[in-house]
């Protein structure tokens, strides 16, 4: 099975849909799958529904998309440094859903699983837990969480071998794995491919299993908030 593709447009080709449901990964700026986010844009594809932990900045991330009225919904923990995200949610441009980070991670990492639901108690007794299902265990109550099951997850990695297996590099990890393992298909940007057989397999952060499609790029390693002070004098 051909896993390897030339460009972002070639492994997203036949998957995009308008209406669709994406799994995005990446925390702020930090392993944000950019390349496809702007393959998604010059696509075209629109009412989309995602599920990212934030919408990047204005003019980088799935920010792009909110500039091209691409996004109908956001399933989201932080809103943040975004000014156009602000503006078409408090104008209701866009649908939002507010998830902690944590419950956004595990619904996730249950859809991968699949796993329908969950009950946690994140949430409880605040708009998070309105209209959802309450259950007492050992005299605490839990609300109910659904699993994510999209129809396409978007990742980006470090590495990759030939077979698709990943490693992340630090703090780009972050909610890139469960995203990876709740789509359909799963289409992932990496800095480097390296041949099969070369990766140590205790060092791979997601098996070859969970991806379909893998490209290689050069990507754009931004700072989302940079803050300096004075040196202090020797």
């Amino acid at each position: 099975m051909k896993k390897i593709y030339g460009s972002a447009a070639e492994a997203l080709d036949g998957l995009l849909f308008d209406g669709m449901f994406i799994a995005s990964g990446g925390f702020g700026l930090c392993g944000i799958p950019e390349l496809l986010l702007q393959a998604i844009k010059d696509a075209g594809t629109k009412d989309l529904t995602f599920a990212s932990n934030n919408a990047g900045v204005d003019d980088f991330g799935i920010g792009i998309l909110l500039q091209t009225r691409q996004v109908k919904k956001m399933i989201s923990s932080y809103v943040g440094e975004n000014k156009e995200f602000m503006r078409q949610y408090l104008s209701g441009e866009l649908e939002l859903e507010f998830n902690p980070q944590g419950t956004l991670a595990e619904r996730m990492r249950a859809g991968g699983a699949g796993i329908p639901g969950f009950y946690t108690k994140t949430g409880v007794g605040t708009q998070i837990a309105e209209g959802k299902e309450h259950k007492d265990f050992n005299g605490e109550t839990y609300i109910l969480e659904t699993g994510m099951f999209a129809d396409l997850s978007i990742v980006k990695a470090w590495k990759a071998d030939e077979t698709g297996n990943l490693i992340f590099r630090k703090a780009a990890r972050n909610f890139n794995p469960p995203a990876a393992t709740c789509g359909k298909v799963c289409v992932v940007e990496v800095e480097e491919i390296v041949p099969t057989g070369s990766l140590d397999p205790d060092h791979i952060h997601l098996p070859g299993v969970y991806v379909h499609r893998i490209i290689q790029g050069e990507h754009e390693k931004r700072i989302e908030q940079r803050t300096v002070r004075q040196r202090e004098n020797a």
